[in-house]
């Protein structure tokens, strides 16, 4: 029998339950799944918290996985028994040992990657691809400010935006984290908790400010990421970990001709030339070396509940996984 995390009522980590989930055979167009890793993020604790009412209850959590094809259904061209395939899907459904999934979501996972690589680094490499080639085309010598950058996104962002040949300026909340932003890739690393994140950003920059910036805090940093653009300057908020920004006019933006964008990735990933695009380039940086995302936190699929309090309390500059 199938096994998956399932949430009835929203709540803490308590409401991560483990139950038998029979699967059935997959329908015209579907696969059915083994998973082999489950990736765990921040949305999936603002589902099972029900900050996001985006799960129709009961229902199983988790957007990416990686796994291993056990039968096609009827119109499936291009996949195989014994496949090895990832994910990342709004549909959600992944913190489950199988699932019956739509086999145009998949992924095929080149051979030179193992599961654990590719679970570790799909959804924020994707999410990443998107930030810094999609929403905004970080270019040689543009001034990018990273929120966070020592977090689990915001490593790779820094990673990227070094490779790119930006000017990385990060932000940190503890002095702790400055060795991890700078061997992220951060020229620049400002501590938010005695300075100034738009003051120091302009001192840095001889008063030109930051072509773009990349703020997945939210209400605490989403200001001091406004003021310090500069003029015809990018803000991309993907993020909330610290609530919900309050108080924001479109008008805010007009003193420096600024734009803003809130991009989500659920909303790329369906379109298959840009989902495989994008995955093109994470397995790329992957494959030269020079994208790295650190070694992963396993939990079993039955202490869900604990990766959550895992991430929670100590955040996700490493990734986490579920092992079915």
């Amino acid at each position: 029998m199938a096994k998956a995390i399932i949430v009835e009522e929203y709540g803490g980590p308590e409401k991560l339950i483990l139950r038998d989930n029979p699967v059935g055979r997959p329908g015209p167009g579907q696969v059915r799944l083994r998973h082999t890793l489950i990736g765990v993020n921040y949305h999936d604790i603002y589902v099972r918290s029900g900050l996001y009412k985006t799960l129709s209850l009961p229902g199983i959590p988790g957007v990416e996985a990686a796994g291993v094809v056990e039968e096609v259904g009827s119109a499936v061209d291009l996949l195989r028994r014994g496949d090895r395939v990832c994910y990342v899907s709004g549909a959600y459904g992944g913190y489950a040992t199988d699932r019956l999934i739509d086999a145009s979501l998949l992924i095929a996972i080149p051979p030179a990657f193992t599961d654990t690589v590719v679970a570790s680094a799909l959804l924020r490499g994707l999410t990443t691809v998107m930030l810094m080639s999609e929403v905004f085309k970080v270019k040689h010598a543009d001034v990018v400010l990273i929120q966070a950058a020592a977090g689990g996104v915001g490593q790779l962002l820094c990673q990227w935006a070094a490779r790119k040949g930006a000017l990385v300026i990060g932000t940190v909340l503890e002095e702790a984290l400055i060795s991890k932003a700078k061997a992220a890739g951060c020229h620049h690393v400002i501590l938010t908790r005695s300075e100034n994140v738009a003051e120091r950003v302009m001192s840095l920059t001889n008063g030109r400010g930051a072509n773009v910036a990349y703020d997945g805090v939210g209400k605490a940093t989403f200001k001091g990421s406004l003021d310090a653009l500069a003029v015809l300057g990018h803000l991309v908020s993907y993020g909330q970990s610290s609530g919900m920004v309050e108080g924001f006019q479109v008008s805010d933006l007009a003193s420096k001709s600024l734009t803003l964008s809130r991009p989500i990735l659920f909303d790329y990933i369906p379109n298959p030339q840009i989902r495989n695009r994008m995955a093109k380039e994470v397995f790329a940086a992957l494959e030269e070396g020079w994208l790295g995302v650190g070694a992963p936190r396993e939990f079993p699929l039955a202490e869900a509940g604990a990766s959550h309090r895992a991430l929670e309390a100590d955040g996700a500059s490493s990734p986490i996984l579920l092992v079915p």
